[in-house]
């Protein structure tokens, strides 16, 4: 049976500066982190004003490139489904992944909208919320990578870590095409607090949901990974959350 990990990514109040948005429908956008180290000259790095996201950024920012760290294959300027990372305390964890795993996106967001038509599970104000996840088909350490055959190195090469100059992935996460950028969200935060960890934080991960949880990687053993994507299949929210 599959294990999964939860990381947080994606625009956040420190970079750039806002986050993305949510909907009352559960409807959401995804927007990436600006790009913070050197690229390869050839390589192609979209810019905020590429992308083009539904949030108002400063002027300044539109022209940054952007981090497109995960790719989402449906997702503009991506190829397929790459996850990378150049931190040791969550590329250890993620370069042990097998396939058939599975690494969960979530994000923080801001809700966009009258409150009053929301979703009973969306929380007011801001929220924590999963966006997208892969089922892993292959995971590999950065040194792993680099004596990779050609071939195989191929399928990350649009990847924004494999575009940076140097290269400085820790690891490498290939997804399957069972993988997906979620048409709507699955909260993680309470429905009357974004800072308040839901169900699924405190009771299926190994998270405590206590202090700044939305900033760690939470873990989900078998059974508990299994409950999780049951709910992903079935969006039951009312009936797990009581």
């Amino acid at each position: 049976m599959p294990r999964a990990i939860a990381i947080n990514v994606a625009a956040n109040t420190n970079l750039p500066g806002v986050r993305g948005p949510v909907y009352p429908d559960g409807t959401f956008a995804y927007v990436p982190i600006p790009e913070r180290e050197p690229t390869r000259p050839a390589a192609s790095v979209p810019t905020y004003a590429d992308l083009d996201p539904p949030v108002e950024l400063p002027p300044e920012v539109m022209d940054r490139p952007v981090h497109l760290d995960p790719e989402f294959e449906t997702y503009p300027f991506c190829e397929s489904y790459t996850y990378g990372d150049e931190h040791a305390v969550k590329a250890g964890p993620l370069s042990t992944l097998d396939p058939g795993d599975w690494l969960l996106f979530y994000a923080t967001l801001d809700f966009h909208g009258e409150y009053e038509d929301a979703a009973s599970h969306l929380p007011p104000d801001w929220g924590v919320y999963l966006i997208g996840a892969f089922e892993v088909d292959v995971a590999v350490t950065g040194e792993e990578y680099e004596t990779l055959p050609t071939a195989d190195r191929e399928r990350f090469a649009n990847n924004a870590h494999v575009k940076r100059d140097p290269f400085d992935a820790k690891v490498l996460v290939a997804g399957t095409r069972n993988s997906r950028l979620f048409d709507r969200v699955v909260p993680l935060s309470s429905p009357t607090a974004g800072a308040e960890a839901n169900e699924i934080v405190t009771r299926l991960s190994n998270d405590s949901g206590r202090g700044p949880w939305w900033r760690r990687r939470l873990w989900f053993d078998e059974d508990a990974a299994a409950t999780l994507l049951a709910l992903l299949d079935s969006r039951q929210f009312a009936e797990f959350f009581g």
